[in-house]
Formats: C-alpha cells, structure tokens, sequence
C-alpha cells in the first residue's frame, strides 16, 4: 500500500445526467457519497461535462480517479480500468463535441506544468445509450456498485482508504428516482 495520508486525491465523476447511461460517473460519485465516509485528502468531484474546466480537478493532486462512460470494447455494462501510461498512449485529438471532457489535455499540461497527478486510475463503464433522457441502462446501473468498490480500493491502495458508513444514506441523485418522484 501506498502511503498519501496528506496529499490531495480528487474522485471525479464526469458525465451529463441527462444524456442516459453518461450520468455514470454522476451516479458513482453519488452512491460513494452515501456509502462511505473520506478522510479529507479526498474530495469527491461530480464533474458534469467540464471540457478544459477538469483542469481545477487535475492540477496540485497527486492522484486522480476518473469516473464515466468510456468506448470500450465489450457489453453495455461492462467496466474497464485504466492508468496513466494507458492514457499518455491515446492520442489527443481535435475536440469535436462540448461533450468532451478533454482528460488528455489536462493530463498533458498537468505534466508540462508539473502540477499533475502522479496516479491517475480512470473507471469507465460501456454505456448502452446516451439518448437525451434521465434513466440509466440496466447494464449500466448494475455496473455503478461495483465501479464504486473500484474507487474505494483504489482509494485504499493510495493509503487514503474510505470507511462503509453504517447507515448508508439514499443517494442524493434526482435522476435516480422514479419518474413520478422527479422534481
């Protein structure tokens, strides 16, 4: 185990909670919320869709955790991880959609700037779709317990672990209630 007990660890969950199974990483930071407690090294970040905005979370860290929907090979639900030399063999490409949350370029200047985390672990889950709606797959939801257990071993290893809460709370994610609940 690695030992980080003072130094700041962002979880950020990146996605639009209105564009279906792209509120994954929403909905992890969500349950993670309301499943266990952090010791304050740790922020839990619901990024949204930040495009060069991640850099707040990226810079003066020494580990970051990225939570969201990835084009991964295999199934709908299926979650994949990856590190940091994964990510520094992807090519930074034009960006084409405001929907790109632009992770590779501020990783790139996180480095240049010598700012950048030192661990960096990506969580991404294969999504089913991402319609304009407020519901995940079912591959998806089913996929959010397990990527939030990643999270927290990944937590632990870095010496920074999370401890179960032993009353869990409802998440706090309009978007995962009911349609009749909704606001």
């Amino acid at each position: 185990m690695r030992r980080l007990p003072t130094t700041p660890v962002a979880v950020v969950g990146l996605g639009n909670v209105l564009m279906g199974d792209d509120a994954f990483g929403p909905t992890v930071i969500a349950l993670l919320r309301a499943g266990w407690e952090f010791p304050a090294a740790v922020e839990l970040v619901d990024g949204g869709t930040p495009g060069l905005h991640i850099l707040a979370a990226v810079h003066g860290r020494k580990a970051l955790v990225i939570v969201d929907t990835v084009a991964g090979p295999g199934a709908p639900g299926d979650v994949h991880c990856y590190r940091r030399d994964d990510l520094r063999a992807l090519p930074i490409l034009s960006r084409t959609s405001p929907h790109d949350p632009a992770v590779l370029e501020a990783l790139a200047l996180g480095d240049l700037t010598g700012e950048g985390p030192d661990d960096v672990l990506v969580v991404g889950v294969v999504p089913a779709s991402l319609a304009m709606e407020t519901t995940l797959s079912g591959p998806v939801r089913a996929a959010c317990p397990a990527a939030a257990a990643l999270v927290v071993a990944e937590l632990a290893w870095l010496g920074v672990p999370a401890r179960r809460r032993r009353e869990p709370t409802e998440p706090e994610a309009w978007w995962l209630a009911p349609a009749e609940e909704r606001p």
